[in-house]
């Protein structure tokens, strides 16, 4: 099954018209039309907006698996939760590198305090 197969199939499912995911989306109901007919690809932000509309995995959009919804067993569930270290436990913990250039302290706080917030703003746009 294509991307554009299973945004169309997932847009049936929730009884959307093209018209309607596309003002979801934010872009225009032509450009949906491309993706559903498979003439252009939709870029990560657009995949990221599917997912989390549809609560189905980017893999599963993309046909890099049949699940639609990674499941994950609760010992393993357990284990990820208990993996939560604070700032200064990473900061000491971890050497982090862009570019292959070690992050100054500074530059790590900034870059840990960015994901905090983007993921902030992402639990309030619903």
């Amino acid at each position: 099954m294509t991307t554009g197969s299973r945004i169309s199939q997932l847009r049936d499912s929730k009884g959307w018209t093209q018209e309607e995911l596309s003002h979801k989306l934010g872009i225009t109901r032509a450009a949906l039309s491309h993706y559903e007919k498979n003439r252009r690809k939709p870029d990560f932000e657009a995949l990221t907006q599917l997912a989390d509309l549809f609560e189905v995995s980017i893999d599963y959009l993309v046909g890099r698996t049949s699940l639609p919804q990674m499941e994950i067993s609760p010992e393993v569930h357990a284990f990820t939760e208990q993996l939560e270290l604070a700032e200064e436990e990473i900061l000491q913990r971890f050497k982090l590198t862009v570019d292959g250039d070690e992050l100054t302290e500074e530059e790590a706080r900034r870059f840990i305090a960015f994901v905090r917030a983007e993921r902030f703003m992402r639990g309030n746009q619903s």
